[in-house]
């Protein structure tokens, strides 16, 4: 053979050998590729910290125990304290407890409790002595963990609020006060605070004629308020009421506050409809709230925003400066009204109205985070009367308190709204 011959054939096997070592090479590289592509897909999906699949109702629910991953959290408190916004949250988490079976919201619930009640029944923070009416609402989630558990610490600290109510000062005609430090004065607010755990207290532990005293108290709470609170013109209720007149606040023939604050209808619905959960089908005083439900509901629609379905942080003043569509509000009128037309207080066509404030709230004021965490926005943070420094009850001031995102007093009524839509 030539040598000529000899260096082709030795090139042509170096090629070849070349060929096959490049070819190896980027296989290589592309199995590396895939496998590095396989490795790297789950960090490029984002975790959903709240699945999108769910109804609202858990959404929320599952957004606030990632925001307070404690109960006691829930008012944006740094310490455990008694107070009353938790209890209306968990009253959502009791219904999706009862409704999906899920262990998580039942444990938000019992850790409150064990939180906040010592051994002996002592509740932490608590000070009967001043006796303030908001502080009973948080007693519904005892009523609650008491039916579920047995613990004697539940039980005391049930009897411990309930001895409030006995020296709870009143009003001459027998209206509670709001507080010891507002004398005199009756807040709608105080309606929700107090009267749903009166209510229920009563048909748990009180029998034969303390019960029906009991009842006819209550019925007669919301008589009363329908007396002194109401604007005839409207159907809509002030804030509040002092009945001494002696308040900067109060008009000085009337004793009524200046403005319809939207969060204290919010509160005086609700109260009527949890009520009626518990108040004897017989009793003669229920078909006077269900009747108080409808004259409401119509002074609530007649206001309420007929583009965004929304309402306003003062009612009656949507066009005014400064006001604006409110959270808490819109979401307490919501439940309120689709509660109404479950339960037959109110007729099926109130449905419209509260579908539009419903889906006007998802639209307007709930944003969701990259995470799946469903945030309620445009929130109220407090509004009241008195105190220091001191509260007039102006249209400037409830406009220009704070406003806030996933207050309690909001996020808890959109819940417990979801659940009655998703019925």
């Amino acid at each position: 053979m030539s040598k000529f011959k000899i260096m082709n054939i030795i090139n042509h096997k170096i090629k070849i050998l070349s060929f096959i070592t490049l070819s190896s090479g980027l296989f290589f590289i592309s199995a590396q590729s895939k496998i590095s592509t396989k490795t790297e897909t789950p960090k490029s999906q984002s975790v959903k910290v709240v699945p999108t699949n769910l109804k609202w109702s858990e959404r929320m629910m599952l957004s606030e125990m990632h925001r307070f991953p404690e109960a006691w959290m829930l008012d944006f408190s740094k310490s455990p304290k008694w107070t009353y916004p938790s209890a209306i949250v968990l009253d959502g988490a009791e219904k999706l407890y009862a409704k999906t079976g899920k262990k998580e919201y039942y444990d938000y619930i019992s850790e409150f409790g064990e939180k906040l009640i010592k051994d002996d029944g002592t509740i932490l923070t608590y000070e009967l002595e001043k006796y303030n009416i908001d502080m009973l609402n948080s007693g519904n989630v005892l009523l609650y963990l008491y039916e579920k558990e047995k613990k004697e610490k539940y039980l005391k600290a049930l009897q411990t609020l309930r001895l409030q109510i006995d020296g709870q000062p009143r009003t001459k005609e027998g209206s509670f006060w709001h507080k010891k430090i507002y004398p005199y004065q009756v807040w709608l607010d105080g309606l929700y605070m107090g009267m749903p755990f009166y209510t229920h207290y009563t048909k748990d532990f009180t029998k034969g004629s303390d019960a029906l005293k009991a009842y006819d108290d209550i019925v007669f709470q919301f008589d009363s308020v329908q007396k002194n609170l109401l604007d005839k013109k409207t159907g809509l209720l002030y804030h509040a009421w002092d009945e001494s007149k002696e308040q900067a606040w109060a008009n000085k023939e009337t004793g009524l506050s200046p403005n319809f604050w939207g969060r204290a209808m919010g509160w005086y619905g609700m109260a009527m409809v949890d009520v009626l959960d518990f108040l004897p089908k017989d009793h003669p005083g229920r078909a006077r709230i269900i009747s108080y439900i409808k004259s409401y509901a119509d002074a609530v629609i007649k206001v309420q925003d007929k583009n965004s379905g929304l309402w306003y942080q003062v009612l009656d003043k949507p066009l005014e400066k400064g006001n604006y569509e409110e959270a808490s509000a819109s979401a307490m009128f919501v439940y309120t009204i689709i509660k109404s037309v479950n339960e037959g207080y109110l007729p099926q066509s109130y449905k419209a109205a509260a579908k539009k404030g419903y889906d006007g709230i998802i639209k307007n004021l709930i944003t969701v985070d990259e995470n799946g965490v469903v945030n309620l926005n445009k929130c109220c943070a407090v509004a009241g009367l008195g105190g220091k420094p001191y509260r007039d009850g102006s249209y400037e001031y409830y406009v220009n308190e704070k406003i806030r995102s996933n207050d309690g007093k909001g996020t808890g009524p959109f819940i417990l709204a979801s659940l009655e839509f998703e019925k």
